[in-house]
């Protein structure tokens, strides 16, 4: 999101973890208009950036300008590197509320990971990276407030690692949230096994408590409706 000239031609130059201080004249800064009321017009301005971290998509660019054969032939190595930077990519807008274009990414992510691997070992690391992208779509499902689609996404997860607790924390989420009470209490009850002191797991189950017991209480307060007029006709 960079709109001055000079602070994009000067990140360019630099590494992460880099700090420097940049002289930008107004031609390559606010030029003769400035930013009013805090930069008057025709202004030379200073700006110190230092590089905390960022993502470099030119691997990512130029796999996808590759045709599927052409995909296919590259080492797993750089496959598992572009997939891991689109997942980076999803994580960036994650983290921005984007969700939309996070699960993008890591779809995108994931269709990268579609292929034959030729040994256990490269099954293996494609599953590792799979693991973590149904995981991160399920959690982003569930912010989307689409719990089907999360569940989905967590049960491909436990296909791959029937104990994984953050798998069956995200389905038991799902199925909280589309009112699947017993489903909700069978895969949150196994994390738990798994993660006895994760406060998520016990806050989601204390939850799930609650929303039950208020369920329990509107269905017999219908019934109790249901009924009445019976006896009002003794």
């Amino acid at each position: 999101d960079i709109t001055l000239w000079g602070l994009e031609i000067g990140l360019l130059s630099m590494t992460k973890g880099e700090a420097a201080l940049f002289i930008l004249s107004p031609e390559y800064a606010y030029g003769q208009r400035g930013c009013p009321p805090s930069i008057p017009p025709n202004t030379t301005v200073l700006f110190k950036v230092e590089v905390l971290d960022f993502i470099d998509s030119e691997e990512c660019d130029a796999f996808f300008e590759l045709t599927y054969e052409q995909q296919d032939r590259l080492p797993l190595e750089k496959v598992l590197k572009v997939a891991a930077t689109e997942r980076e990519f999803g994580n960036y807008f994650f983290y921005k509320q984007r969700f939309n274009i996070a699960k993008d990414r890591y779809k995108r992510a994931l269709s990268i990971l579609d292929r034959s691997p030729s040994s256990k070992a490269e099954q293996s690391q494609i599953n590792t990276s799979k693991l973590l992208l149904f995981l991160n779509l399920s959690l982003t499902y569930l912010k989307l407030e689409r719990a089907d689609r999360a569940l989905k996404y967590g049960e491909l997860a436990l296909e791959m690692d029937q104990g994984n607790a953050k798998a069956l924390f995200r389905c038991g989420q799902a199925c909280l949230y589309m009112r699947e009470y017993s489903k909700s209490r069978d895969f949150l009850a196994r994390a738990q096994c798994i993660q006895p002191f994760n406060r998520d797991i016990n806050n989601e189950l204390k939850k799930l408590a609650r929303y039950y017991k208020e369920y329990m209480e509107m269905e017999k307060e219908m019934c109790c409706q249901m009924f009445d007029p019976l006896h009002s006709y003794g």
